[in-house]
């Protein structure tokens, strides 16, 4: 069967032939573009598509018997699920004409591969690094904001403390001076008393 049969095939089920030939091509292209990009496409009961990577070894000529070098490269893979393995060996008998040979898959069975998967995780890991990095930069914007308050408290305190401190030299100065005139004045109560003693 080749793709114009496959198409006639489905053509009553799909309404048309041409709703058939896009859906058929529409399907094909997407599990195309997927195994290219990396992904592995697996349908339910049918089987999986996935991109191989064939290391660089060396071959023979089967015609010269030469050995020769094969480069690195890649290539598609199907691998034929279970339910289509058990049909096509004789385990299970193929239903009649209009039923469903391979079970309809659940939601979701269109896996997405190691590249999708991997794409998911790095946007995963970036997301919690961005919060980390956010959770990081409130933590250090409250330090930041203690410590200009501490810092503003402390300069309050010195302020206050030169305030008291002069206060209380200005207060000493005062009493200086309240009792420096009186001294003077008992001393020369005292040198008069010496003198009035020496003349008697």
């Amino acid at each position: 069967m080749n793709k114009a049969q496959l198409v006639e095939a489905i053509a009553d089920k799909m309404g048309g032939r041409q709703q058939a030939a896009e859906a058929v091509d529409a399907v094909l292209d997407a599990i195309v573009r997927a195994v290219v990009g990396g992904d592995r496409v697996s349908v339910t009961g049918f089987g999986s598509f996935e991109k191989v990577d064939r290391p660089a070894r060396y071959a023979r000529n089967p015609q010269t018997g030469e050995r020769v070098r094969v480069k690195k490269t890649s290539v598609p893979r199907f691998r034929a699920g279970q339910g289509f393995k058990d049909l096509v060996s004789g385990t299970k008998k193929l239903p009649r004409g209009g039923e469903v040979a391979v079970k309809k898959a659940p939601k979701g069975s269109l896996q997405v591969g190691t590249a999708a998967k991997k794409a998911a995780a790095k946007k995963a890991t970036a997301k919690k690094a961005a919060v980390k990095k956010t959770a990081a930069a409130k933590k250090t914007t409250a330090a930041a904001k203690k410590t200009t308050t501490a810092k503003t408290a402390a300069v309050k305190k010195t302020a206050a403390v030169k305030k008291t401190a002069a206060k209380k030299t200005t207060a000493k100065k005062a009493t200086a001076k309240k009792t420096a005139p009186a001294k003077k004045a008992t001393a020369r109560k005292t040198t008069a008393k010496k003198t009035t003693a020496r003349k008697k």
